[in-house]
């Protein structure tokens, strides 16, 4: 993935942890086509890859995504918006059965953040900073940046952010709920792919009920997720894992889990 055609970069780690990097750093890693389109057949094939168990997607060091490339839909018509499909795409990632760790450094605007919003952790470093401005281009965000934004922080800051396109500090960010952590810049990347090497250690089957129960639930009436989570609960005693899990820790070992 990493020639000078590719736009995105995959490395699969020893951990057990993919690292997809988006690299255009002379547009500020602004998603045109051709990164949306690389990104989602990576995450499609990391979905089914078993020797990933989580991943971290960053735009690198100095920036997440800048937003969309403004180029390319500048003069579009309604229909050719409609023909691209652009939610087949970003569903890869959306549902992608592992847990995604966004690590963002420098921007996470339009495009940027509603990516950022695509995965199940965003570790920010302290000068990242996050906007839907789409409200300026006389446009809204349409790629989630409105139902995820509305999900993750309430209405009202949600309403403030995407009506204004004003900038959100990662401070602010965190104390909104808009991220999950926040540390220096030179940490982020590595702070994320700790926490993705520590769930990658974890009982995979565990992990993609939980990932997968939250998400579904979250949308669902109280009684039903709890049905549902009920009924993944008790799916996951038929794993060899969860009897190594109660085994070690009656025994005082480290579990050894084999994904089975």
């Amino acid at each position: 993935m990493g020639s000078r055609e590719s736009v995105v970069d995959l490395h699969i780690r020893d951990d057990a942890v993919a690292v997809v990097r988006i690299d255009r750093p002379e547009v500020k890693n602004a998603l045109n086509g051709a990164v949306r389109e690389q990104l989602a057949t990576i995450f499609r094939a990391l979905a089914d890859d078993d020797r990933v168990r989580a991943i971290v997607l960053t735009g690198g060091e100095q920036c997440f995504v800048a937003g969309a490339d403004i180029r390319e839909f500048a003069d579009a018509s309604p229909i050719e918006m409609y023909r691209r499909h652009t939610e087949y795409l970003w569903e890869a990632i959306s549902r992608c059965p592992k847990p995604v760790i966004a690590a963002v450094n420098g921007v996470a605007l339009g495009g940027g953040c509603e990516l950022a919003m695509h995965c199940d952790i965003i570790v920010a470093g302290q000068s990242a900073r996050f906007a839907q401005p789409e409200v300026k281009l006389g446009l809204m965000p349409g790629a989630g940046g409105t139902q995820r934004l509305i999900r993750a922080v309430g209405k009202f800051q949600a309403m403030r952010i995407a009506l204004t396109g004003c900038l959100v500090a990662a401070r602010e960010a965190l104390a909104m709920g808009m991220i999950s952590e926040m540390v220096s810049d030179e940490q982020t990347i590595p702070r994320a792919l700790a926490l993705a090497a520590e769930i990658a250690a974890l009982p995979p089957l565990a992990v993609a009920q939980i990932k997968e129960v939250m998400l579904a639930g979250a949308d669902l009436p109280l009684d039903s997720a709890l049905a549902l989570e009920r009924k993944a609960f008790q799916l996951l005693f038929d794993s060899r894992d969860q009897k190594e899990g109660a085994r070690a820790f009656l025994e005082k070992r480290k579990a050894i889990f084999s994904g089975e």
